[in-house]
């Protein structure tokens, strides 16, 4: 597939074969059962103030937009990430005055590794959000919200070829380069300060990865639906489990070949016909519009490549697992079979969840990453 390379272009490379394929005959079984289709639901735990939360996200494209015109985007500081601070005192002393349901139940503790567990008092913790493949930065504007009103300060990271970020995807060849937005992120994190790391989906590995690199900057880390590798694996080794696949997920898929049919695939795209059901059984239509027209492919190598994992590095992190149970892009078997083999420190369920809880359960959600971030080690 070539040599690795970084690129951040602003230019997107135009790909002149228009090649998209079902999943392969290599991945393909026929023996799986059909999934059953979810009709979309309207949510009780809604978010009360969506004016605040729409005005949040429309900045935050403003800005980009901007930056993105004039020119400047690389000379921002951590300009491949979106930087929401905590609130100022008079300003939170407003945000107190909003008020929003969390009363959804869905966070239920299912298993404790370890008994040494305790809770720290509320105080302001760092998260860092990971999207998962096809997605960016913008699908968690509704949980960036919600933490910045809990007084915490929030990342949300587009990786490479995602969101904003311009980047062809055919051109990705490694997991490094697909990670790099967050691994620099890290990297220029000032010494002694740590961050929690939220990684959803494909993002999961991508987190696991910056584990291995920088251990000392990452406090804790949270699998929300998302690929939990073991060292050796690859998310292609985990995703395409034939005991664990439905037949939604292969006609979901669809595969590029920039490089031609005799070359390995470049991309993966998902059949945006069958978005609702695969990824939004249990979204609003809002927000499945929000995700139509942003989602791009997820490049392939990345997604083929074994990850190196080691316990002095990535095992020495706490990691955290919340289930989805209503999910049909990982189902429930899969994120079972990760973490019977990868076993966290705890795991969380959230009930009536989709495979894109920040959208379908975003309180619920907050909820769980705030009782994540004060749970302690003794």
């Amino acid at each position: 597939m070539g040599n690795s390379f970084a690129c951040f272009s602003p230019t997107v490379k135009r790909i002149s074969k228009k090649s998209s394929d079902q999943l392969p005959p290599w991945i393909s079984n026929s023996d799986n059962q059909k999934s059953r289709k979810l009709a979309s639901s309207s949510k009780k735990g809604e978010i009360i103030d969506d004016s605040y939360i729409k005005e949040q996200a429309l900045v935050a494209s403003m800005l980009y937009h901007h930056h993105l015109q004039s020119g400047d985007l690389l000379n921002l500081d951590r300009s491949i990430s979106v930087k929401y601070p905590p609130p100022s005192s008079n300003k939170q002393k407003k945000l107190q005055k909003r008020s929003y349901s969390v009363s959804d139940s869905g966070s239920k503790a299912l298993q404790f590794i370890h008994q040494d567990v305790g809770t720290e008092e509320s105080e302001s913790k760092h998260f860092v959000l990971v999207h998962g493949g096809g997605f960016g930065a913008w699908c968690w504007y509704k949980i960036i919200a919600l933490l910045k009103e809990s007084k915490h300060e929030v990342e949300a990271i587009d990786l490479t070829g995602s969101g904003i970020n311009s980047c062809d995807i055919n051109c990705i060849t490694t997991l490094a380069e697909y990670a790099k937005p967050l691994t620099d992120f890290l990297a220029k994190l000032e010494d002694g300060k740590k961050v929690i790391l939220v990684g959803h989906d494909f993002g999961g590995a991508c987190v696991s990865y910056a584990m291995e690199l920088y251990p000392a900057k990452i406090s804790k880390a949270i699998f929300v639906a998302a690929a939990m590798l073991t060292s050796g694996q690859s998310v292609l080794d985990v995703f395409t489990q034939k005991s664990c696949l439905n037949d939604l997920n292969q006609r979901a898929w669809k595969f590029s070949y920039a490089n031609g049919k005799n070359h390995p695939p470049t991309a993966i795209d998902l059949d945006k016909s069958l978005l609702e059901e695969f990824l939004f059984n249990r979204t609003s239509s809002k927000d499945i519009a929000l995700a139509s027209v942003s989602m791009r492919q997820v490049p392939f190598a990345p997604w083929a490549e074994k990850l190196s994992l080691s316990t002095a590095n990535y095992g020495s992190i706490p990691r955290f697992y919340i289930k989805t149970e209503e999910d049909f892009a990982i189902p429930v078997p899969l994120q079972e079979a990760m973490i019977k083999s990868n076993q966290p420190k705890q795991v969380f369920q959230l009930k009536g969840s989709d495979h894109s809880p920040f959208f379908s359960k975003p309180q619920a959600l907050h909820r769980l990453l705030i009782e994540v971030s004060k749970i302690t080690f003794m």
